[in-house]
């Protein structure tokens, strides 16, 4: 298998200044950068992916995530602390159980996109 590298970079050194100029306005902060990166570095763990598709589908307790996966409740309930901590998810207690969704609308879309993505390949 051969790789085409001529699409890797310009065969020409240029420069379009206004297309630089108009990227470099609506450029991320360090800081929204940062945020960014965290969300996808999570997004980079295979079980933590798996929770967040059961949540998709519904509301689910620690107990219940840990059946769905085939993992011990104490794996899971690591993961959802950092998927907790990146407020992907939010958790309720109810007597001696704590309920878990995704944390609002936005993580639904990015998870339904990406999955979405990954699909019409």
């Amino acid at each position: 298998m051969s790789k085409d590298t001529s699409l890797d970079a310009c065969e020409a050194p240029c420069l379009h200044l206004d297309r630089v100029d108009q990227v470099r306005a609506g450029m991320l902060t360090d800081e929204a950068a940062e945020g960014l990166a965290e969300i996808f570095g999570l997004l980079g763990d295979r079980t933590r992916v798996r929770i967040l598709h059961a949540l998709s589908l519904g509301e689910l307790c620690v107990c219940d995530i840990s059946a769905v996966l085939g993992t011990t409740s104490s794996a899971v309930s690591h993961q959802l602390r950092l998927l907790r901590t990146a407020k992907l998810v939010k958790a309720r207690k109810e007597g001696k159980n704590v309920y878990y969704t995704l944390d609002d609308e936005h993580v639904r879309q990015l998870f339904a996109q990406g999955l979405e993505h990954v699909q019409e390949r």
